[in-house]
């Protein structure tokens, strides 16, 4: 595969995300809402207010939070110590502008991250649809066709060093009802700052739970995962430069796409043609220093043009599958020419390829042939653990992409 450009600072990085097959993609960012000059409270209402203001200013949080979100720093602190961990059904924080990441230092340590069970999402063939399509957002002559079940394609070790290799991938962590979960992402170039994106692709399933549900907690990602390649025994006594050499970055604004909000589902193939999300990433030190992309030594550019099956020799799917039989501390990628798959008909048909790789790495990157482009992220796959299916990257991906991206 081609090189992408890197830094001069070292060789390529590459830590592929691992996360399992699903669905999503919505609409989420929040950030502190700049105040006028000449708005001037009183002086017993700024006195009043001042812990609150303190806060959202310390965390880059808007003035109008959910009343089950920490709006005090007894309250952030308490959260910091647990009450994350609250996923009552009628608290648990669904709109876009209410996306709640604070940092909490060292809460994934290595020992936490080796841990994280793959975003598991299958699908079996009753999800599949082959009837004409009505999806808008596709490239014509696929729409509403499902080819056959591709060969299996044999996942292949990525070479180790990863910090040598030419893919800007990691992993997403994820703390959801059932646990910690872990998924894959990789990062993007971001137009708005040449060669210092912040941005992260990933699967919406991999930070909101889909319809009814809401945003994932305690979101990062974390660029060159294991970049030795550590076996999980070794991982068990390796330090955080071993297993983060490039930091842990919080999701500092999130979106996914409104049909992965409203439709996503756990199981099945719901909402897995719009299953795309971008994050917006801070340093868990909240350093001023290099960007993820610097660190990460690269980045790849988002490709929005649904190109047809046909045109396209193949498509690598990268990332760092956890169920058996593998355990997540690897990356892994499968390289294969795409076929067609029908979920929704009302929905632009997906890519498929055949890859063994299993949950953990939904969200990871698909790539052209030239290694160079982002042309969808693991989505969904079928218990065989045969194959894998992603959304193409249209108009709804783009609009996710440029509300994060201006966001920075």
């Amino acid at each position: 595969m081609p090189s992408i450009a890197r830094s001069a600072r070292r060789r390529p990085a590459l830590a592929a995300a691992a996360v399992a097959a699903v669905l999503a993609v919505t609409a989420t960012a929040c950030g502190p809402e700049e105040k006028k000059a000449d708005d001037k409270p009183s002086k017993a209402a700024s006195q009043e207010k001042k812990p609150s203001r303190d806060l959202k200013k310390d965390l880059g949080l808007p003035d109008d939070l959910p009343k089950d979100l920490p709006t005090s720093l007894d309250d952030l602190d308490a959260w910091k110590k647990g009450a994350w961990k609250n996923w009552d059904r009628d608290k648990w924080v669904k709109e876009a502008k209410h996306f709640f990441n604070p940092i909490i230092r060292d809460l994934w340590n290595p020992d936490r991250m080796k841990d994280a069970d793959g975003n598991d999402r299958k699908v079996d063939d009753s999800d599949i649809d082959d009837k004409p399509s009505g999806g808008n957002d596709g490239s014509g002559e696929d729409e509403g066709v499902t080819d056959p079940t591709p060969k299996e394609v044999k996942a292949a070790a990525v070479k180790a060093p990863y910090t040598q290799d030419d893919l800007p991938v990691g992993k997403v962590f994820m703390d959801t009802p059932k646990g910690a979960m872990v998924c894959s992402g990789s990062v993007l170039k971001d137009p708005r700052h040449p060669g210092k994106s912040n941005l992260v692709a990933t699967a919406g399933h991999c930070v909101h739970g889909g319809a009814g549900k809401g945003w994932y907690r305690n979101v990062v990602f974390v660029p060159d995962y294991n970049p030795k390649g550590m076996s999980n025994q070794q991982l068990a006594n390796a330090s955080k430069s071993d297993v983060a050499p490039d930091g842990i970055w919080w999701a500092k604004h999130a979106r996914t796409t409104k049909h992965w909000i409203q439709n996503g589902a756990e199981r099945g193939g719901k909402g897995a043609q719009q299953d795309f999300a971008v994050l917006q990433v801070q340093p868990e030190d909240k350093s001023s220093g290099p960007s993820l992309e610097e660190k990460a030594g690269g980045a790849v550019k988002p490709a929005f043009s649904t190109p047809r099956v046909k045109s396209l020799k193949s498509l690598s799917a990268v990332g760092y599958p956890a169920a058996p039989p593998f355990d997540g501390a690897r990356m892994y990628r499968c390289a294969d020419k795409p076929s067609r798959l029908t979920i929704d008909p009302e929905q632009p048909t997906m890519y498929r390829i055949g890859c063994t790789m299993t949950a953990g790495s939904s969200g990871g990157p698909w790539l052209d042939a030239s290694g160079t482009r982002l042309l969808s992220v693991t989505s969904i796959g079928p218990i065989t653990a045969d194959w894998l299916a992603g959304a193409r990257l249209g108009k709804e991906a783009k609009a996710v992409f440029d509300a994060v991206s201006k966001e920075g």
